[in-house]
């Protein structure tokens, strides 16, 4: 028999303690247990394309990657990396010194926190925000600045006032997410260019999360790496799963000026030290898909987004018809709710549906209260299910 463990003092270290298990997590099971349709967690349910898939094969029969690949990652992919950002947005990066390839999105932002901020230090965020945001500021020991996206016009709006009041002498780093999760929302030149000025002017560093930079339907995703003043002090982050539907492949990259790159490598060589080398190769191979797969993908995604966002409207939901992403956020209020987190818990019981309810993503609960976020990467005929349960509503 095991002696049980006594403790006066909990497990979980103090940062930490706030972050149970991840509302994704909940949902998801809560999705298998009923045999609801899943609109919460955001993973496509149909696969990348078949070259791809047959490129990641043919890495593994071939022995490439199948051992500890290159820390900062394989040449093939950092070149790749390089020429996909010259050849979209038209910017310059030294594939050995100023781009890194990390696992996922996900350990990028937290290599990147980790390396670049102090305890202490003030991080602002937009709020809503994606739950490892504050977990990753919390584990740097830093402290979370929410500064929130509001309603306006039927979409979310950044006020670069409310920015701007938000700094002060202990801001280091602004986390900057567009194509923004969870409301859609791509912010446009006005507001990059209000970034971008209080950055400069304030001397601060900016990490921005991407990895939605090809799922983008009205207006363009535009890097903030490419604004004056903004190429030396921004680390930007991308990945492939959501821009190729292949997310448990876990292939992340980090381009930047060689000294933020070569912090940020130095947290994440003790995060996973190397991963997913296969894959590594076969996104080397996804990167340089010609115009028509992004293009494809654009007009395949906006149709599901039109789909789910009228199945929602007829249902009774305020929709916020996103710009970006393959998310829509809803407002349940016309519904007579009031609690997001009750209303997504009952739903399954309720019609079948699973999504998220958008409070965890705010410091502020009482500002989310009554959102709720739904994935439309899924098939087709599942989002018209979706839509033909939510009219039970």
């Amino acid at each position: 028999m095991t002696a049980s463990v006594s403790s006066n003092r909990p497990f979980l270290n103090r940062r930490l303690a706030p972050f149970g298990t991840t509302i994704f997590a909940e949902m998801s099971a809560l999705a298998t247990r009923t045999g609801s349709i899943n609109l919460g967690q955001g993973f496509p349910d149909t696969d990348g394309p078949a070259e791809i898939a047959e490129a990641a094969s043919r890495a593994v029969l071939a022995g490439r990657g199948n051992q500890y690949p290159p820390g900062p990652g394989v040449p093939e992919l950092r070149t790749a990396v390089a020429a996909h950002q010259q050849r979209f947005y038209g910017l310059s990066y030294d594939p050995d010194t100023e781009v890194l390839v990390t696992a996922g999105a996900t350990e990028a932002i937290a290599a990147a926190l980790l390396a670049l901020l102090e305890p202490g230090d003030e991080v602002i965020a937009l709020e809503p925000f994606y739950d490892s945001y504050a977990a990753c500021i919390a584990m740097a020991g830093a402290v979370r600045v929410p500064v929130t996206l509001r309603p306006h016009a039927g979409a979310f709006a950044l006020d670069p006032d409310e920015l701007r009041a938000a700094v002060t002498a202990r801001t280091r780093l602004i986390l900057l997410n567009t194509p923004h999760n969870p409301t859609g929302t791509v912010l446009g030149p006005a507001e990059l260019a209000a970034v971008a000025e209080l950055a400069v002017e304030r001397d601060l560093l900016v990490v921005t999360d991407e990895v939605y930079e090809h799922l983008v339907f009205e207006g363009a995703h535009t890097p903030l790496a490419g604004l004056p003043g903004m190429r030396g002090r921004t680390v930007s982050i991308s990945s492939a799963g959501k821009t190729y539907s292949f997310t448990g492949w876990k292939v992340g990259w980090v381009t930047g000026p060689p000294e933020l790159v070569s912090a940020v490598r130095t947290a994440k060589q003790f995060l996973t030290y190397v991963a997913s080398g296969p894959f590594q190769y076969a996104i080397a191979e996804a990167l340089a898909l010609p115009d028509s797969y992004y293009d494809g993908l654009r007009t395949d995604l906006a149709a599901k987004r039109d789909i789910l966002a009228d199945g929602l409207t007829a249902a009774g939901f305020r929709v916020f018809r996103p710009q970006g992403t393959y998310f829509i956020t809803t407002d349940i209020t016309p519904l007579g709710e009031k609690d997001g987190l009750a209303f997504c818990r009952a739903l399954p019981e309720r019609c079948g549906v699973v999504a998220i309810p958008n409070q965890v993503f705010y410091d502020d609960t009482s500002a989310g209260a009554t959102q709720v976020r739904w994935a439309f990467c899924k098939k087709t005929e599942v989002l018209r299910e979706a839509a033909a349960r939510l009219r039970r509503l």
